[in-house]
């Protein structure tokens, strides 16, 4: 599937191919810190079928929970978070923030990761009460 995205400035663009089954939800606290919220979702791509259209993101490396090293990619301007990327650079899988890709609603999650780390509300919020818009 044909994806495009960008951060939330616009500063950092991109297009992939991605296969939209391969959406998870990843609960880890190294997560949780990286995107401000409850948890994250990725969708997979390979480095192959991902490229950059506007400017350069910045990168921040972490050894994670599990022990792997993790190369974060983020916008240098608005420090929106895009996509990660092994620090093993043989490893050709990257993880693209869902909430970047334009085409983000076509995307549904289909696995779940770390949830012993799992904030108790993230598993149903439906009967919180909402509106449309605010």
């Amino acid at each position: 599937m044909y994806i495009d995205g960008q951060c939330h400035c616009g500063y950092v663009r991109y297009e992939a191919d991605v296969d939209p089954t391969q959406v998870s939800i990843c609960h880890c606290t190294d997560c949780q810190s990286l995107t401000g919220s409850a948890y994250r979702v990725t969708v997979a791509a390979t480095r192959d079928r991902f490229s950059l259209r506007g400017n350069a993101p910045k990168a921040y490396t972490k050894v994670g929970d599990s022990g792997a090293v993790s190369v974060q990619y983020f916008c240098p301007k608005c420090g929106s978070s895009i996509y990660r990327a092994s620090g093993d650079v043989s490893d050709a899988r990257i993880g693209i923030r869902i909430g970047t890709i334009r085409q983000r609603r076509e995307l549904i999650p289909g696995r779940q990761f770390w949830l012993r780390s799992a904030l108790p509300f993230a598993h149903d919020i439906r009967a919180l009460p909402g509106k449309d818009g605010d």
